[in-house]
């Protein structure tokens, strides 16, 4: 075997190998090409391990899997580099550990695992660690005895190298309490709003201000670069018209789905029973016959007879004591030959004998309500449903070839019309966001059409899935680069922010003003205080987010207490908190305070000794592998 590798070696395919491989080293250096190898590819380097793309791909999945049992999985949120960083830092942080934990010596013993192991509610039966169950389990998982518990030997030295840090992790009581009276404190306040548009009146601004804006502002005010497109779709729809099919289709469907069609029609009826018994003689089913034909008789001469004679003579207790109704219901609830003779009566209508297991039944139909689900009803959408579906796979079919036609003809989209019978159709000027939006909040497609390829050559956008089922192909017909706006275009706008700037500005200043006098004990003429309310940091009582934050940024040493800030989009906010109240008698709440409180620090605490690890070791990151599309 070596020879014959040897002797291909020396050979021209050897040779041609060779080549191939030295070619990428030559152009883009050994890293470069290494970054997109197989799955043994470096991701990072923690000391002197390595954590390699397959490991970090596993990291991701398990990730991803995890988001979508929660029902929380973003496949464009997982693909971001912030989501990348947060499951390469996971790994580096667990190799950080495994190193500390061999350089510090922790161990844990074999009496200690089996301890541990023996104690797992997952192999307990009958209160009693079970081998069966063990077994079954690790058997379950594709794991076997060795391989877990090393596993979790290594998951209870980790919890040993971290419980020591997470123990300082200490609050007080007191501190606990004291955080807990600042959590609920409630505060009774009002505000009020000195808003910039009671200014806007007051302000004047002349057209030198606005010529002067305009020059100093002239880089920014710039109108986009626009093309005007020519462009022609593909969807099922335009097959529609050449899709044939006829009733007998139509019906083969509907008898094969029947259950699909259940629809949500609903029946009521009445009915008089003359039962004839378990395994009844002829005779007797002929007794119960004569009799039920003698109802009927009576019932056609009298219909309003129906009810009476229910009560008198039906031998369902159930339904006749209510003049035999037997209330609402759909398909599927009555015997069958029941429900063939309900569902074939009209509203009034009153049936001929309909035997059944229970006897003879005469049934009286009082009410229809739903949607009803017969054939000749559900004929035209299913129908219709029928000839999208076969639009829709010769959609499928064609999607490659119109995709092949307008790049091969990529000067014209006539071609593509005329194959497919569509019609190119014209847009009117369009930038990169109104391009968007026009096709369906589609960026793809808009990125195709502002390329070097289609802006300068004229030529025709691949085939782009605008939604689903639905192509598009674009080229450009005219384009306009970006260029700033001339004044005109950009005049009454700086006018109008510009005396929005002055109004703010003489709403500040009032405010200020205002909130001089509140402190000086003095009052604030013209402030218009809302009605007092009390709000804590969970309620806000209808106040903004805005307010809500000053409110409990008011400095509360001196009662009343008064704050104000600038709110650039409205005006100036003025803040008076009249009453603190900061009492809290749960125990319990005190507890759980402290309970948030000590794990939170021990987070802090844990976070601060892996970033000492991380700043103690040699840890880098091949950015260029994480980034690329190598990682998924």
């Amino acid at each position: 075997m070596l020879d014959e590798i040897r002797t291909v070696a020396q050979g021209w395919v050897g040779k041609a190998l060779l080549a191939i491989i030295a070619v990428p080293f030559a152009l883009f250096g050994i890293d470069s090409y290494l970054s997109n190898a197989g799955s043994n590819v470096t991701v990072a380097k923690v000391g002197g391990n390595e954590i390699t793309i397959q490991e970090y791909d596993n990291a991701l999945k398990n990730m991803r899997n995890r988001l979508q049992s929660e029902g929380k999985f973003d496949q464009a949120q997982l693909e971001s580099p912030e989501v990348k960083s947060l499951v390469l830092n996971q790994l580096i942080n667990k190799q950080l550990l495994s190193d500390e934990i061999q350089r510090a010596k922790y161990a844990i013993s074999d009496e200690h695992l089996a301890t541990y192991v023996t104690g797992m509610p997952e192999f307990q039966k009958d209160g009693k660690f079970s081998q069966e169950l063990y077994d079954q389990t690790l058997s379950q998982n594709q794991l076997t005895p060795s391989r877990f518990e090393a596993g979790m030997r290594a998951d209870l030295l980790a919890q040993q190298a971290q419980d020591g840090i997470a123990r300082l992790g200490f609050i007080s009581n007191a501190r606990a309490e004291d955080t807990l009276k600042l959590t609920n404190q409630k505060r009774v306040v009002t505000v009020a709003e000195i808003k910039t548009k009671d200014f806007i009146s007051q302000v004047n601004v002349d057209e030198a201000q606005v010529k002067a804006y305009y020059e100093k502002h002239k880089d920014k005010l710039i109108e986009p670069e626009k093309v005007k497109l020519e462009f022609v779709t593909l969807a099922p729809v335009d097959f529609m018209r050449n899709i044939k099919v006829d009733d007998a289709e139509v019906k083969r469907f509907y008898d094969e789905n029947t259950a699909k069609f259940q629809g949500s029609e609903q029946r009521r009826a009445s009915h008089i029973l003359i039962g004839f018994g378990v395994s009844a003689s002829a005779e007797q089913k002929q007794q119960a016959r004569e009799k039920a034909e003698k109802i009927l008789a009576e019932i056609k001469k009298n219909p309003k007879s129906f009810e009476s004679l229910a009560v008198k003579e039906s031998q369902d207790p159930g339904s006749a004591v209510k003049g035999g109704d037997l209330g609402s219901f759909a398909r599927g609830a009555m015997v069958k030959p029941f429900e063939d003779a309900a569902f074939s009566l009209k509203v009034g209508e009153i049936s001929n004998l309909v035997e059944s297991e229970f006897g003879y039944h005469i049934i009286k139909l009082t009410e229809i309500t739903g949607q009803s689900s017969d054939f000749e009803s559900l004929k035209p959408q299913i129908k219709g449903d029928l000839m999208f579906q076969k639009a829709q796979e010769e959609f499928a079919k064609q999607a490659e070839n119109f995709n092949s036609l307008v790049y091969e003809q990529s000067t014209s989209l006539q071609p593509a019309a005329k194959v497919f019978g569509g019609q190119v159709q014209k847009s009117d000027w369009l930038n990169r966001e109104t391009g968007t939006k026009f096709f369906k909040n589609n960026e793809k497609i808009m990125n195709l059409v502002f390329s070097s390829e289609v802006l300068k050559d004229r030529r025709n956008t691949e085939a782009v899935e605008v939604s689903p089922n639905n192509l598009v192909s674009a080229r450009v017909v005219e384009y306009k680069p970006a260029a700033p706006k001339n004044f005109e275009e950009v005049k009454s706008g700086i006018e109008a922010l510009l005396k929005l700037e002055a109004a703010s500005k003489l709403a500040t200043e009032k405010g200020e003003a205002a909130l001089k006098n509140l402190r000086e004990g003095k009052d604030a003429v013209g402030i218009e205080w809302i009605p007092e309310v009390t709000v804590d940091r969970r309620n806000a009582q209808g106040l903004t987010d805005l307010a809500m934050n000053q409110v409990f940024k008011t400095n509360v040493a001196k009662l009343p207490a008064f704050s104000g800030l600038t709110d650039e989009k409205q005006g100036y906010l003025l803040v008076k908190v009249i009453k603190v109240d900061t009492s809290s008698d749960e125990e319990e709440a005190k507890q759980l305070a402290k309970k948030a409180l000590t794990a939170a620090l021990a987070n802090e605490y844990l976070a601060a000794y892996k970033q000492s690890l991380r700043e103690k070791a040699k840890v880098t990151v091949n950015e260029k592998v994480l980034l690329s599309d190598a990682v998924k």
